[in-house]
């Protein structure tokens, strides 16, 4: 039994849910968001709470239970409140500011990296070496932040690099003489 999968998913105030066959939609105040569930399981909605249940005891049908669940979920959370990821760059001369919708980084390459944010995804540069990500896809602001963060990942040996806010590198010793 899934311990995830058993909690029910409760649907804030502001947000309207309907479930149409496989399809969980919810509409709040950040904007809207729909998810089409595998075959496996099934949702139920019940006095403003959404029950994710397997069709059957099959070994992918209780494999798939928490993980859907845990997108029903994400839907609701984001509608409602969104989601962030915060960037720090650190390096001297790493630098990073907003150039229209797009993000220009100077991360000490030949020339300037500018990333365009996808639809649904904002970015912002509250300070030179800071870049937050927020938008209402969980998935989406993580692979955003996943893709700047590869453009120059921490080094080892100095702690260089683009890294989250919350990250911690473990910096290895040098060459000894």
């Amino acid at each position: 039994m899934s311990r995830i999968g058993k909690l029910p998913v409760s649907v804030p105030d502001k947000v309207t849910a309907t479930i149409d066959n496989k399809t969980v939609s919810m509409k709040g105040p950040k904007g809207e968001q729909s998810l089409t569930l595998v075959d496996e399981v099934e949702a139920l909605l019940e006095d403003g709470t959404i029950t994710v249940k397997p069709r059957d005891d099959s070994k992918r049908a209780l494999a798939m239970w928490g993980m859907q669940r845990t997108l029903v979920n994400n839907l609701a959370e984001g509608v409602t409140n969104g989601f962030t990821k915060e960037l720090e760059l650190r390096g001297t001369g790493y630098r990073a500011q907003m150039q229209g919708k797009g993000l220009k980084l100077m991360l000490g390459l030949s020339h300037d990296v500018i990333y365009e944010a996808p639809e649904g995804v904002s970015l912002a540069c509250p300070s030179q070496t800071e870049v937050v990500i927020t938008g209402i896809n969980k998935q989406q602001v993580g692979q955003v932040a996943a893709k700047i963060r590869s453009f120059r990942p921490p080094e080892p040996y100095k702690g260089k690099g683009i890294r989250y806010k919350d990250e911690y590198v473990m910096i290895k010793e040098g060459k000894k003489k």
